[in-house]
């Protein structure tokens, strides 16, 4: 009979097995993974101090790697966020799986993974260790950190202590990993220059191997309102979630448990809940049996009468703030952003930002040009798999809208939530909800609707211009031509005939500029 073996493993070790799956999958995408993950973590970090953003990010390439296009890069990035604490340093750095961003509010990082997930990769593929360098106040803490695999935890092997003579606050992040750069290279700017739109205040540099500098400066200095915590909502509510609110809380009634455990829910509310399971406001929740548990959570389910979730868990971009971004990266003709007013998935608030350009410095293109944000991260790879694909491709009828095929469009679509509905780890592809669907859909309807405007102003616009280019170009011809038929050395003037219809002297001009060219 065979011997079948069992084993448990780490957090780290399944990591490490498997990173494809968290976007690790090549040396060329995860060059430009790591450096997303470092710089969407040093963006939270200024959100929540209300931090005008300095984030300077420098590749150097520094020996061979493993194959002829893989090389060893040291990647550093600095940002001027809140820092870290110095007893926090070592598990936020060289743990899987620990971190701040699990608490109800919106973040950009999602399983407090990606991170620790680049500096592992650094550490796999080079066998270096890390440089962590963090000041929340007085003191600078440099911490040279390696990741224990097997056990998921830190290994520290230097620590100092630096005095803060210049009164910097931030976070750098220094390591060394084997990667492609030629191949990630248009995929790494193209991350910048679309971080630029959705984080107009803050100021990016990145500094590549061969020294170019690629800077995107600070277009306005208004701060975005950070995401404030909050209790969850009782939509979506399972029976695991339940225990563990429990577990945790001090009342010691039923009423006051729900009431004080879940947001928007007030006595009345919490009552008819109870009603519905059949269970006595004045029970312990620690009392609870199995089947009264599940009964609570069946009634939680079958109540349709909870209001919407709060949104002060989310922070959005803002109308302000998008478009600003949009018109100093895209430089468009026209611009229209709409922002949806909150709404819910599973319990989960989410709030659904578009916006449509057209022309300006945007390129004709056969296929719409779209930009896809989540949680202020901006989206690269499998576009065709995400829900603003689906959406833009199948739903949405642009010739409805007069949009000629190859038109110089762009869509920009941000969804930001406490859960936004990823396929992968790797954050990449937004799930198609219905929800979610429904509010894109609406969104960028409303946007063609103005572009439809827009464009109509515009083709109006082209049949007017058109026809006074006739005026003032024939009306003076047949002006002249007439007075020879009549016997009068001079033509009348139709220069005020010409200007009450809406020719203007310069339009004249560039008739007459025009008829001296096709005459030589």
């Amino acid at each position: 009979m065979a011997e079948v073996k069992f084993e448990k493993i780490s957090p780290a070790d399944f990591f490490y097995r498997n990173r494809d799956i968290a976007g690790f999958t090549n040396p060329s995408r995860s060059l430009y993974t790591s450096i997303r993950e470092l710089v969407e973590n040093s963006l939270d970090a200024c959100e929540v101090g209300r931090i005008l953003p300095e984030i300077v990010v420098e590749l150097q390439e520094v020996g061979e790697g493993s194959s002829e296009d893989v090389k060893v890069f040291r990647l550093r990035v600095k940002d001027n966020g809140i820092g870290v604490d110095a007893e926090h340093i070592p598990q936020a750095f060289a743990t899987v799986f620990y971190g701040s961003k699990y608490g109800y509010r919106q973040s950009r990082g999602t399983f407090g993974l990606g991170g620790t997930m680049a500096l592992l990769y650094g550490q796999i593929t080079t066998n270096k260790p890390v440089t962590v360098i963090s000041c929340t106040n007085k003191e600078i803490h440099e911490f040279v950190l390696r990741i224990d695999i097997v056990e998921n935890k830190p290994i520290v092997l230097n620590h100092k202590v630096h005095e803060n003579v210049n009164n910097w606050r931030g976070t750098i992040i220094d390591y060394y990993l084997e990667a492609d750069y030629t191949n990630s290279k248009a995929k790494i700017v193209e991350y910048f220059k679309n971080t630029a739109i959705v984080c107009p205040n803050a100021s990016l540099t990145f500094i590549d191997p061969k020294g170019r500098l690629y800077y995107f400066p600070r277009i306005t200095e208004k701060v975005p309102e950070p995401p404030r915590e909050a209790l969850p909502h009782p939509v979506g509510v399972d029976v695991e979630t339940m225990k563990r609110l429990i577990s945790g809380t001090k009342s010691e009634t039923l009423l006051s448990f729900l009431t004080s455990s879940f947001q928007r829910v007030g006595p009345k509310t919490a009552k008819e809940v109870l009603e519905l399971a059949g269970l006595s406001p004045t029970i312990n929740p620690k009392e609870l049996n199995h089947e009264q548990l599940t009964a609570l959570v069946e009634a939680v389910k079958r109540y349709k009468k909870f209001r919407a979730p709060d949104p002060t868990p989310l922070s959005p971009i803002g109308k302000d703030l998008l478009e600003a971004g949009i018109k100093a990266i895209l430089m468009p003709e026209f611009l229209y952003v709409v922002q949806r007013p909150p709404q819910s998935y599973s319990g989960f608030p989410f709030i659904v930002e578009a916006a449509v350009a057209y022309g300006g410095k945007i390129q004709p293109s056969e296929n719409i040009q779209i930009y896809r944000f989540a949680n202020k991260i901006p989206l690269l790879y499998d576009e065709r798999a995400d829900v603003v694909w689906k959406v833009v491709s199948e739903r949405i009828d642009w010739s409805n809208y007069n949009v000629p095929k190859g038109a110089p469009l762009a869509v920009i679509t941000h969804i930001c939530s406490l859960k936004v509905p990823y396929k992968t780890v790797g954050k990449e592809a937004i799930a198609d909800r219905p929800e979610i669907e429904r509010e894109l859909t609406i969104a960028i309807r409303e946007c063609a609707r103005a572009l439809k405007h827009y464009l109509i102003r515009v083709e109006k616009r082209a049949i007017t211009m058109k026809r006074l280019n006739i005026y003032a170009k024939y009306l003076p011809k047949i002006a002249k031509f007439s007075a020879e038929l009549v016997g009068r050395k001079e033509p009348p003037d139709v220069t005020k005939l010409l200007e009450k219809i809406g020719v203007t002297p310069e339009l004249l001009e560039k008739i007459r500029l025009e008829e001296q060219e096709s005459a030589a």
